[in-house]
């Protein structure tokens, strides 16, 4: 079998950020499968790369967290028609797994199934164009329905549909309720970040002695709202608990969260950049607990962000300002807490019982890994992908 796969924002572990399809492609060519990949990066020239068995076209579309809405656009249609005429150019192939976001690669599929008969899984990552209406990002009613005609369209005409959440997959059914869909998760990665004890050395290198370490990592835009770990980082301070906050990462909103650390004297909030897979493991080796956060919109509720992956496979105590899944998770295995983002002071109170109880936080640390290990392992997702495919 010879499967194009699609992702606008391809990463390997060396380079970091969402590594999620290089994980299942790999584990598709580990499985007799030939995978090539179409993907894009910010150089003026397309170039091709085999990384680990699967075959790479990067195609020259410029894009960065911090581009403006029509900027991203722009970018998103590029791609769709570079990726149109790429795969007009690739031979015997099989099937395309297309992975959002953007919704546009949806329409990539639809245009090579029209133009060249082959069919398509469709994998949905977040849910489009639901979140950027509800975040305010799209407001203009015609491009409204327009993409939600585009959505319902791509829904009906995939193979398959791969959600990565149960709330995904659960606004998908009110949309096609007669459409084959299966939940493949994020993975944790429990074979390269493992729980171990703090080095000293990295201690003192990140100068983190006698403080509990609270770490967001990922992207720092809009939708995440990150202005909810500064007021809870100001209550800390208030209340004089030994907490240091990192915000590892970029996007749209960094500089104006910088400011916001600076204007409210927050010194207990630290900015590090953008971290591979192997410099995000030094960090975590210094982190007690991992921040999810999410601005306050239902859609957002259905996510299944990486971050909360790697810390479980790391076994911190997770930590979120969102209800849905992950909250349930949580709560359920005993691996972390929900607060209420708009009453900082809940965050307080519920922290707390992690500084004075060492045992109390070991063990939630404990259950984390011990759910990464259980339920969201990668050759689990893996495992699931090719069942998946065989059916």
């Amino acid at each position: 079998m010879k499967i194009l796969y699609i992702h606008q924002y391809f990463r390997t572990p060396e380079e970091g950020g969402a590594i999620r399809s290089y994980y299942l492609a790999k584990g598709m060519v580990d499985n007799g499968i030939e995978v090539e990949m179409i993907t894009s990066h910010n150089k003026p020239t397309e170039e091709v790369k085999v990384i680990e068995g699967i075959k790479v076209h990067y195609l020259p579309v410029f894009y960065t967290n911090d581009l403006g809405f029509s900027k991203r656009i722009f970018a998103f249609y590029k791609f769709m028609r570079l990726v149109k005429n790429k795969a007009r150019a690739i031979n015997s192939i099989d099937l395309v797994y297309a992975t959002s976001t953007p919704l546009t690669i949806g329409l990539s599929a639809l245009k090579i199934k029209k133009e060249l008969g082959i069919p398509f899984y469709f994998e949905v990552r977040d849910l489009w164009p639901e979140a950027p209406v509800q975040l305010g990002i799209i407001k203009n009613r015609f491009i409204k329905s327009y993409l939600e005609r585009l959505e319902k369209k791509v829904y009906k005409e995939a193979e398959k549909i791969i959600a990565l959440s149960p709330g995904i997959k659960a606004q998908i059914e009110l949309r096609q309720p007669n459409k084959q869909i299966e939940v493949i998760p994020n993975m944790s990665d429990v074979d390269f970040f493992t729980p171990e004890p703090k080095n000293p050395e990295l201690e003192d290198f990140f100068d983190v002695k006698n403080k509990m370490v609270i770490s967001y990592f990922g992207a720092i835009g809009a939708a995440n709202h990150l202005e909810y770990l500064l007021a809870a980082a100001n209550a800390s301070l208030k209340a004089n608990l030994p907490l240091l906050f990192f915000i590892i990462g970029e996007g749209s909103q960094t500089e104006k969260l910088r400011y916001l650390v600076t204007h409210f004297d927050l010194t207990n909030v630290r900015f590090v950049k953008f971290q591979n897979k192997h410099n995000l493991k030094r960090l975590l080796n210094v982190t007690d607990a991992a921040y999810v956060s999410f601005a306050k919109k239902p859609v957002l509720e259905t996510n299944s962000p990486n971050k909360f992956f790697d810390a479980l496979a790391s076994g911190k105590l997770i930590i979120t300002n969102t209800k849905g899944w992950v909250k349930d998770i949580c709560e359920k295995d005993n691996c972390g807490f929900y607060y209420d983002p708009n009453k900082p002071q809940d965050f307080v109170s519920k922290i707390q019982q992690f500084l004075e109880r060492k045992e109390y936080l070991h063990s939630f640390q404990a259950n984390s890994r011990m759910v990464g290990e259980t339920q969201f392992s990668r050759r689990a997702q893996v495992e699931r992908l090719m069942r998946v495919m065989e059916t």
